[in-house]
């Protein structure tokens, strides 16, 4: 067996073959997005030192960053205790994750009347994504 290829073989993928990733800002510890990777965007990912995930609307690699320009660059890669969810430490380029604009996609909060935003677009998607169409950068796939 390959010894660089062992640690992708120690994951409990799911049946579908994915594992769902969160992706955490490392300096200041807020989480900023979910998402899923396969086997090849964990790789990839561990190889570049950018984080890659699997669109499943797409069904494809997606490349965070790739039409908004907010690429993640991967501080730590770890897994947890069941070996099923991984935990990306990043630094995330340009302050913004959320295809919304927002710092992080967990933007909005049970309050008395339903979902409230309360967190501020830092950039507005129609200026983030000006030259093609919105790359789908949700993160809820």
């Amino acid at each position: 067996m390959n010894r660089k290829s062992d640690w992708l073989n120690q994951i409990r993928w799911d049946p579908q073959g994915l594992i769902p990733v969160i992706t955490q800002e490392e300096k200041s510890g807020r989480v900023l997005m979910f998402a899923w990777m396969n086997r090849e965007a964990l790789r990839l990912t561990a190889e570049e030192g950018v984080a890659i995930y699997w669109s499943r609307s797409r069904n494809r690699l997606w490349r965070k960053g790739e039409s908004s320009g907010h690429q993640q660059q991967v501080r730590e890669i770890r897994l947890d205790c069941d070996n099923d969810v991984i935990l990306l430490q990043v630094e995330q380029k340009g302050g913004i994750a959320c295809h919304t604009g927002r710092e992080s996609c967990f933007y909005q909060r049970l309050e008395k009347d339903g979902w409230q935003s309360v967190e501020p677009v830092i950039k507005d998607p129609a200026e983030i994504y000006a030259t093609s169409h919105p790359e789908g950068e949700t993160h809820h796939e």
